[in-house]
């Protein structure tokens, strides 16, 4: 018999990013994207995934977490990232006040953001604007 670690897989999205978060027993490490946590950059995108490992506290102590995040900007990756983080927490921890304490502090922690872009129509170069008419 071998002894393999047990790990947990989620997935957030954020517009069009995506983010690919394993969970699994380790020393309280964060890489996003092969980089450590600490020299994430921005500053402003670092502190926004931060959030749920902030609120999950002492959970986070024993576990790694590996996130690889493709497509969109900065900050579209960041909320997906953050959102794989909360949605892997809980699973792992299966905490019902871990998931009650997101869901207080930030619904879009757990529950994604349904908005996207609209799409464009004809008459104009964009989904509202219009072609400007002049009558002399």
């Amino acid at each position: 018999m071998s002894s393999r670690k047990k790990a947990q897989l989620t997935v957030g999205k954020r517009k069009t990013s995506k983010a690919r978060v394993v969970i699994s027993e380790g020393k309280g490490r964060i890489r996003i994207n092969n980089t450590p946590i600490q020299l994430y950059q921005p500053q402003l995108a670092r502190e926004k995934i931060m959030e749920p490992v902030w609120l999950a506290k002492d959970a986070v102590s024993n576990v790694d977490i590996r996130v690889k995040v493709h497509g969109g900007g900065y900050m579209s990756q960041a909320e997906a990232a953050r959102m794989g983080i909360a949605q892997a927490l809980v699973k792992w921890t299966r905490s019902k006040r871990l998931r009650n304490a997101y869901i207080e502090y930030d619904r879009t922690m757990l529950a994604g953001d349904g908005r996207r872009k609209e799409s464009k129509k004809f008459g104009g170069p964009g989904a509202r604007a219009r072609k400007q008419k002049s009558y002399r």
